[in-house]
């Protein structure tokens, strides 16, 4: 995945329904304090900084540091440390659903933001520190 140049404005207008754009613009904030990094779009996710990750396999490819994408059903936030990392925090969040790598949120206003910070910031910390042995990150933005 690379960075498209879109306007990051222009995409949160765009999502639907509307409480996607309100949580979008809130998320943006939130990513862009925490980060120290402007947004931009990687097609229609918004992220926040860059990395290049290596698996064992060969696996690599280029991605955003922290990003969501506001999607029609929920709001997917994206944790490359995995969900389960967090297991503690997700208990305390509020409302919410898991995948793998994926915080799915219908309504921001229904979940402790302190708790999705801490998150967040856990997050970005391992990011930023390489990853793991089975997920080499180097920090390219």
């Amino acid at each position: 995945m690379k960075p498209t140049g879109d306007d990051v404005a222009g995409l949160i207008a765009r999502a639907k329904p509307a409480i996607r754009r309100r949580d979008a613009e809130t998320l943006t904030a939130l990513m862009q304090e925490i980060s120290g990094r402007d947004p931009q779009t990687w097609g229609t996710v918004i992220g926040f900084g860059s990395c290049h990750y290596r698996y064992p396999t060969g696996t690599e490819g280029d991605s955003a540091l922290l990003g969501f994408a506001p999607r029609s059903a929920a709001t997917t936030i994206y944790l490359f440390d995995g969900a389960e990392a967090h297991a503690e925090a997700l208990s305390a969040l509020g409302p919410h659903t898991t995948g793998a790598s994926c915080l799915y949120i219908k309504d921001l206003e229904a979940i402790d933001l302190d708790v999705l910070r801490g998150i967040l910031e856990r997050s970005l910390a391992w990011m930023e520190a390489g990853g793991s042995p089975e997920a080499q990150i180097t920090v390219t933005g």
